[in-house]
């Protein structure tokens, strides 16, 4: 999947795409047909950074409820030629879940797109996931013969149709299925999930990895050989020398955190860092500027996993560095400094937002890092993170970064934050928005009354208002 392509934040689509509660309000006061124009274009090119963990469907299904929005575009994106091109989950996922919802809230019309989809389309497991949530038992019963017809009476087909019922989000469709008395049907799926059983069990019978008794070198061979098949290794070597290594084996894993192989070298610096040997930080400290850049960088994932003091405290003095290893204390220090690093951390924000824009990957530490420590004079740069950044996620640690920073939150962002794509957004925003403005009561009677909504948002909601709401 291609970086989506993001509008400036200031028109409509650039809201849109970032999930923001002012792109809703503004669909609603734009003309319809503009509105609907950039709501389409948001559910056919998903707009999120990552599309596993941001959230839209909810958000964007709403607003298709508000405008009365038809569903032709997103059916000609499912059924076109394309679909059997690009097979990529990306591609289609959001337009599903939008679906999804919109079934949730009693769009017969999605329910039919969404079983069709299920029966002839690619991505059709997703579609399936979305159905099984939503549809009847005899509705998922008819779609038994599509979907399997897809796995053809060969050994192969047979080993495909067992890895997608053991891999299925949502198991109700195939626990149907499996009932039905036609063997085509009942006794396929039932050989399927026996089938996926018993690859489980092979698999726990054929462990790879280290075994007990394996030495400290070999732990290092094998992390080394890991590394070099491309497989990062660093972490669960580390797990394994705690097992196996003894006082008598520091001088070896010390002289491999040194100068060792790549491999080894990057096991051994997590292993002391997780025992906070006291010479870890002088051994991190010449790794972060190894020419190899996978030393380098294990030597600052490292340093990130140290909780002590002194790790701290080293931080304190790497801040300043305008390297990886500077940025990653910076980050220490938002996560577990204290009021005397306040400067420390507002400094790295600013410098990381100066120099990587509002979407860095650093930002999130630091934006937490300002509100736990409640640096006030962060307020106009996390506004402008808020405002700029394409990702809802960071979005949503901004916010609460400001309900802890700026006066002017309650009657200012928390309003918009109302209807924002992100549900803890929303439940930050239901804790501080000033119920004054006649927007905010009415959308917090709204949220108590959805059944789509999540319930630490109504129970953040109900802490506000009260319990017994007036229906919408």
């Amino acid at each position: 999947m291609f970086d989506p392509v993001i509008a400036p934040s200031g028109t409509l689509l650039g809201l849109l795409q970032r999930g923001r509660g002012d792109g809703t309000l503004h669909a609603l006061a734009a003309p319809r047909a503009e509105a609907l124009a950039a709501l389409g274009h948001c559910v056919l090119h998903d707009p999120r950074q990552d599309w596993q963990v941001e959230n839209r469907s909810l958000y964007y299904a709403r607003l298709y409820l508000d405008l009365h929005g038809g569903l032709e575009e997103i059916e000609a994106h499912l059924f076109g030629a394309e679909d059997h091109l690009d097979t990529e989950e990306s591609r289609t996922g959001l337009a599903l879940a939008v679906l999804g919802h919109l079934a949730a809230y009693g769009r017969e019309d999605a329910l039919v797109l969404l079983r069709r989809y299920a029966a002839t389309g690619t991505n059709w497991s997703w579609a399936l996931d979305e159905l099984a949530l939503r549809d009847d038992d005899s509705a998922l019963r008819g779609l038994a013969a599509p979907v399997l017809a897809r796995f053809p009476a060969t050994p192969e087909g047979d080993a495909e149709l067992a890895a997608a019922v053991r891999d299925a989000f949502e198991p109700r469709p195939w626990r149907l299925w499996a009932d039905d008395r036609r063997d085509t049907i009942g006794a396929r799926v039932r050989a399927a999930r026996e089938q996926g059983s018993f690859d489980r069990w092979q698999r726990q019978l054929r462990p790879t990895g280290p075994r007990p008794g394996w030495s400290v070198q070999a732990v290092f061979e094998w992390a080394q050989e890991g590394l070099e098949r491309g497989s990062a290794l660093h972490v669960p070597a580390a797990r394994c020398l705690t097992a196996v290594a003894g006082p008598e084996d520091r001088p070896l894993i010390v002289e491999a955190a040194r100068r060792g192989p790549d491999g080894a070298r990057c096991a051994a610096l997590h292993y002391l860092a997780e025992a906070r040997d006291p010479v870890v930080l002088d051994l991190i400290e010449a790794a972060a500027v190894s020419d190899s850049r996978v030393v380098a960088e294990a030597a600052v994932a490292a340093f990130e996993r140290m909780c002590g003091d002194e790790a701290v405290d080293r931080a304190r003095g790497w801040a300043h560095r305008p390297d990886p290893l500077g940025a990653s204390a910076a980050g220490v220090l938002a996560c577990r400094g204290d009021a005397r690093d306040a400067a420390l951390v507002l400094g790295a924000l600013r410098e990381a937002v100066r120099s990587d824009g509002p979407d860095a990957q650093s930002l999130y530490a630091l934006v937490d890092g300002t509100g736990r420590l409640g640096v006030a004079c962060a307020a106009p740069v996390l506004r402008h993170i808020y405002r700029e950044t394409a990702s809802s996620q960071l979005r949503g640690r901004a916010a609460r970064a400001l309900a802890a920073t700026d006066p002017s939150f309650p009657t200012g962002f928390a309003v918009e934050c109302l209807w924002d794509c992100e549900e803890t957004t929303r439940e930050v925003a239901a804790l501080h928005a000033e119920t004054g403005d006649v927007r905010v009561a009415e959308r917090l009677r709204r949220l108590a009354a959805d059944p789509a909504e999540e319930d630490e948002v109504q129970s953040a909601v109900r802490s506000r208002i009260g319990p017994d709401l007036p229906k919408v």
